[in-house]
């Protein structure tokens, strides 16, 4: 039996990397929703602003699972 050292590593730094992007990217999205409220009694604008980049942040986050799920079925 033979292990492939070289693609073992490889593949445990791809899903390193990104599950500590998707972590990183979600908690983005938290703070968004977080700096929102916070936001409120500032102009509209910056409420929008946040809004805005937060619900972005949990739209890459499932399109990424998305795309996950898709390597596994396909």
């Amino acid at each position: 039996m033979h292990i492939d050292w070289a693609a073992l590593g490889s593949v445990f730094g791809v899903s390193l990397a990104v599950t500590v992007g998707l972590v990183g990217l979600f908690t983005l999205g938290i703070v968004g929703l977080t700096k929102r409220e916070a936001a409120a009694s500032g102009t509209a604008g910056n409420v929008a602003m946040a809004r805005t980049g937060a619900y972005a942040c949990f739209a890459l986050c499932a399109a990424a699972v998305a795309y996950g799920i898709y390597l596994i079925v396909a």
